[in-house]
């Protein structure tokens, strides 16, 4: 099983890009530098860490869940690869794993649940080595307006527009901006935002999901979309990678 395959967490069996799978290119170049210590917070059942873990990373999930440690025990055995499961909370990191524990953290899909948020990214960042990448995946405000206002849920899309859920009201929703916002505040160095997923999650089902020439095309689209300044605020998921200063 491909990396690809395990953390498309988007899409179904369609041929539209998933979330996963943009993530995925986006890590990439850290990915491919030899083995790496990984933390994955809220990893679950491993569908990101097994095919990690597979690679040659030495991975580590914390997550709440113990039903969830346990199928990503059973599914790392499945797979003849060792991943770590440790229960716990992305606020309480650092005595689940240590400080200075990781090469890369993964969040993702997290962050819009957590009470303090930011004593959560504090946490991740304390479990980072000096140099250390911090991979954050969180939904995107705008998009959640748009597809509401798509299937004629009007008022809904408008108390949206007016409190994204930034202001303490679970689940949050996040723009490029205050993902920014909060990688300066943690004291994090190049951060990057892209979109992920811009314009799969608005179309019909049509020619992307059983033309191959078309999902490829949707692809490119997506991946040339991903770093457009207005373009990404639109995303259903917005990405955040950030290094902790070495």
């Amino acid at each position: 099983m491909t990396v690809d395959e395990e953390m498309h967490t988007h899409g179904g069996g369609s041929g539209r890009p998933g979330a996963g799978a943009a993530v995925r290119d986006l890590l990439a170049p850290l990915l491919g530098n030899g083995p790496l210590d990984v933390v994955d917070v809220g990893g679950g059942t491993g569908h990101s860490a097994v095919p990690l873990a597979a690679l040659g990373h030495r991975v580590t999930v914390v997550d709440p869940s113990p039903d969830a440690l346990a199928t990503l025990e059973r599914r790392a055995a499945e797979a003849g690869v060792g991943v770590r499961a440790v229960q716990g909370e992305a606020a309480g990191l650092e005595g689940a794993v240590g400080a200075s524990a990781a090469d890369l953290v993964l969040c993702h899909n997290v962050l819009q649940y957590v009470d303090d948020l930011d004593a959560a990214v504090g946490a991740l960042v304390t479990a980072l080595r000096p140099g250390g990448g911090l991979s954050l995946l969180v939904p995107g405000a705008l998009a959640a307006v748009v597809h509401r206002a798509a299937a004629g849920r009007f008022e809904e899309a408008r108390l949206l527009l007016a409190d994204p859920g930034e202001g303490g009201r679970l689940p949050r929703r996040f723009t490029p901006e205050s993902l920014l916002d909060l990688a300066s505040a943690a004291g994090l160095a190049q951060p990057e935002v892209h979109g992920v997923r811009i314009f799969s999650d608005l179309l019909p089902g049509g020619p992307a999901e059983s033309d191959p020439q078309a999902a490829e095309s949707l692809r490119a689209l997506e991946a040339a979309a991903s770093a457009h300044p207005v373009l990404r605020s639109l995303a259903a998921r917005l990405h955040l990678f950030a290094r902790r200063p070495a």
